[in-house]
């Protein structure tokens, strides 16, 4: 360079350049070596990651800045920095399986002003955090957090696509993918988490969030180049209630109001070799907060008998079906007859703004439940259950109501977070479960309170009743990508299947894309600790075969594997619960043949109860074979798919 050129660059960027020139470079290792971080401070604060010799994502620009003019992440001095490392388990009571192994190298960097951040590699992702040591409340305007890729990858999106009130940040966070390139996202787009990348070689990455608390969710937005970045909802000023809920009128121009010394959300990125790594991976289980319940003895997962689906659409009965103490004695009765653990009285049974004004004699049907030894699960807004959630908490637990389905959340500002957090702490204090419906994607709250049993966040089953989708591509997405957020509420479970031709949305007498084998492999696949059986008790009496198969099926597990899988083609999972194994597989609406190793079955022999899509389910979608055999793991089972098919199988340990 001409000595003219230099004193030029000097005079014009001073700051910039001897902040590069003091500029210091860390690296860290995840413990078998093949994923690296590496973290540049001086006048930015990056971090960039790798797998082997392969950039997931080159140096990428983080920060927050405070209303005070004060950014972490720009000109930073680093005081100290502090290697550490874990190896170590934890159980896991109502998950896929009962321990979980966390194991990681972490550097932390201490700046002056009071902030640091936290990065941890692991042999599957790379993770950091930012933590702040400051008195009182800070105001956080915004959090610059970047993706930056090396080349135009494909992804795939879920996009905020139904905006509430002409209020972008108001969504219902159910979107099926938009699988594109990077370049072909539209600006000023929102995408929320999880999202996947398709690296190559044959890597893929997804982009998740853990540990929120007290904060904004993250979207992703495009920005120069091959970027992806964070957009957060601003705090909301001023609210008003819109049909059964909250909606936002304004919002500030910040972000967070929060405590001065926290840690702040974990921003991650998971890598895998093989897409079935995805779909049995415990990131988000690792990076939570431990529980804030000490006894979680009461917590009990199970299946349910749920009304809204099959639009309380009963027959062959002497009354009147509907929103009535007959109706819900019968689902109490289908539900006892089939050793399921709960039933749901959904929206409808209450006065949609008031709790206290019942349409119903809910006393009634919870002592008749405890009678026939089934819970009873009640359905609220988030707008009614929050009007005083001491209060109606306590009075529906002295009822023996046994939890809630919270709905119409629709965001997840600081306000939405913080609440639907103090809702899990109220509900606990009451032994109450919570499933949060209607909007809330999770982010590692499940192990903080083991009572959000269950979270919706995905566009499940009830979309068959009113949109015709892809469903069955989905279905074989959702596995690696939605999934690895935690447990999702899809309610699987419908008997009236369609081909692709013949389906069509009907409100009362619901159908589903695919095969009847597609629908029972879901309760395999699909994490929900809290499951619903979505069709109505009449039908399930006509499919007794299916429906005995189906009750049998845990929704928590000692062990899981994922056997196989392409994101948006197919999907092979097998649990374990006690001795006995359970397999599901699930194709696209591309018929599909495919070879199971069983050589996770471990010693011994196996009764492999199977249902397989039959002969005709390419035309008729209720079309299956059910047969009994035995297996060793020894053995490799040819599974043959129909379009939108599915396969299903029970192995229990004989000797």
């Amino acid at each position: 360079m001409k000595p003219t050129i230099l004193l030029l660059l000097c005079l014009v960027l001073p700051l910039s350049f001897v902040s590069a020139q003091s500029a210091k470079t860390y690296q860290l290792s995840s413990p078998d070596g093949k994923i690296g971080i590496t973290v540049t401070a001086g006048a930015d604060v990056t971090w960039s990651v790798k797998h082997g010799e392969t950039e997931v994502v080159l140096p990428s620009e983080i920060s927050i800045t405070l209303d005070n003019g004060e950014v972490l992440g720009k000109n930073v001095s680093v005081k100290k920095t502090i290697p550490a490392s874990a190896d170590e388990t934890f159980n896991t009571p109502f998950y896929k399986k009962t321990q979980v192994r966390n194991n990681y190298n972490q550097l932390t960097i201490n700046f002056k002003g009071d902030y640091g951040l936290v990065f941890r590699a692991y042999n599957d992702g790379a993770a950091y955090r930012f933590f702040t040591q400051k008195k009182g409340e800070i105001i956080i305007l915004n959090e610059e957090a970047n993706f930056n890729f090396k080349d135009d990858d494909m992804a795939f999106l879920p996009f905020a696509n139904d905006y509430r009130n002409k209020d972008k940040f108001n969504s219902s966070f159910e979107s099926h993918y938009d699988h594109i390139s990077i370049s072909a996202i539209k600006k000023d787009t929102l995408a929320f988490l999880p999202i996947l990348v398709d690296i190559g070689n044959p890597l893929k990455a997804v982009i998740l969030e853990a540990d929120l608390q007290d904060y904004p969710g993250m979207y992703l937005t495009p920005g120069d180049g091959n970027n992806l970045h964070g957009v957060f909802a601003p705090l909301p000023t001023e609210e008003f209630v819109s049909r059964i809920n909250y909606a936002v009128k304004s919002r500030a121009g910040y972000i967070a109001k929060t405590n001065g010394t926290r840690s702040f959300p974990w921003r991650v990125v998971v890598i895998s070799k093989e897409d079935k790594q995805l779909a049995d991976n415990d990131m988000m289980q690792r990076l939570a907060e431990p529980s804030h319940i000490s006894d979680v003895s009461w917590i009990k997962p199970g299946k349910v008998a749920w009304d809204w689906w099959n639009d309380w659409n009963i027959n062959h009965v002497d009354f009147k079906a509907g929103i009535n103490v007959p109706t819900y004695k019968y689902y109490i009765d289908f539900a006892a007859a089939n050793k399921l653990e709960y039933i749901i009285i959904d929206e409808g049974w209450s006065d949609d703004w008031d709790l206290n004004k019942s349409k119903l004699d809910v006393q009634q049907i919870v002592d008749y439940g405890r009678q026939k030894n089934v819970g009873v699960i009640l359905w609220s807004t988030w707008y009614a259950i929050t009007r005083d959630a001491d209060g109606l908490f306590a009075k529906f637990a002295r009822m023996g109501v046994k939890g809630f389905k919270i709905d119409f959340i629709d965001r997840d500002d600081q306000k939405a977070v913080s609440s639907l957090y103090s809702l899990a702490q109220k509900a606990a204090d009451n032994h109450l479960l919570v499933d949060y419906h209607g909007m809330y994607k999770p982010s590692g709250m499940q192990r903080t309170f083991p009572n959000v049993i269950n979270c919706e966040g995905v566009k499940g089953l009830e979309n068959m009743k009113w949109g015709v989708n892809d469903q069955p591509g989905y279905d074989v997405s959702i596995p690696f990508i939605r999934m690895m957020a935690g447990p999702m509420d899809y309610t699987p479970g419908g008997m009236r299947n369609a081909t692709k031709d013949a389906f069509r949305p009907v409100n009362s007498n619901p159908m589903t894309q695919g095969t009847r084998c597609h629908q029972l492999a879901m309760y395999t696949i699909f994490e929900a600790p809290l499951q619903m059986l979505s069709d109505n008790p009449t039908i399930y009496m006509k499919e007794q075969e299916s429906t005995d198969f189906i009750a049998a099926i845990p929704t928590t597990f000692d062990a899981s594997a994922a056997l196989d899988g392409s994101v948006g083609d197919f999907v092979s999972i097998a649990r374990k619960k006690g001795t006995t194994w359970y397999a599901g597989v699930m194709t696209n609406w591309n018929p599909r043949v495919i070879t199971m190793d069983l050589s996770f079955l471990g010693e011994g022999s196996y009764k492999a109860t199977i249902f397989e899509d039959g002969a005709n389910a390419n035309h008729d979608a209720t079309d299956y074979t059910r047969k009994v055999i035995t297996v060793t793991a020894a053995d490799k089972l040819p599974v043959k798919m129909a379009s939108g098919g599915g396969w299903a199988a029970r192995f229990e340990k004989v000797n």
